[in-house]
């Protein structure tokens, strides 16, 4: 059977794709794709204690090269909202700092709820501080995908707890310690 005789539209579900090269999306990314939700926030201020939420001192990251992309996250008292309805990447990159010891005890979580009332931990990494030539620090990055399928009732926020009393570390300058990134992977 020669191949322009199949019946390609019968055979396929979906959207079929388009020939010269382009997609012919039904869900997903828009044609052109790419990320439609890049945003960045910052500590900056440090947060002294040994357990915390991060509600203060929380600035969005721009300047100096940096930027964001689409809709920005809105935050209130450390609760972060969507801008949109996605699958959200969000990243919470602790950057701790101790006068002290080593071997401190740090673990930094990010916090999800689905009810915009009651919070889980859903993701949560750990380490500790070290001594090295005076440099009491550590980087504990947590990672998690949030379905995202409500701005009202799906938000997130941070945590950390450490075995002393440790800085959550602040911006130094144009040098960003702590961050917080939010980028949306694709429609829910």
């Amino acid at each position: 059977m020669a191949l322009s005789k199949i019946d390609v539209a019968n055979m396929l579900t979906g959207a079929t794709p388009v020939a010269n090269g382009g997609t012919a999306l039904t869900s997903g990314f828009v044609n052109g794709g790419g990320l439609t939700v890049a945003d960045q926030w910052y500590l900056s201020s440090s947060l002294d204690t040994t357990s915390s939420n991060v509600t203060a001192n929380l600035s969005q990251n721009t300047g100096n090269g940096r930027g964001s992309l689409g809709s920005a996250m809105t935050q209130s008292s450390g609760v972060f909202t969507f801008p949109s309805t996605g699958f959200y990447l969000v990243i919470f990159n602790a950057c701790i700092e101790s006068s002290s010891d080593d071997s401190r005890y740090i673990a930094a979580t990010i916090n999800v709820t689905t009810d915009n009332s009651s919070y889980n931990a859903v993701q949560r990494n750990s380490g500790n501080v070290t001594n090295q030539s005076d440099a009491r620090d550590s980087n504990a990055p947590v990672f998690a995908i949030v379905d995202v399928t409500s701005t009202t009732n799906v938000k997130v926020k941070f945590s950390f707890s450490a075995e002393a009393a440790v800085s959550l570390a602040g911006a130094s300058g144009t040098e960003r310690k702590t961050t917080f990134s939010f980028l949306r992977l694709g429609d829910t």
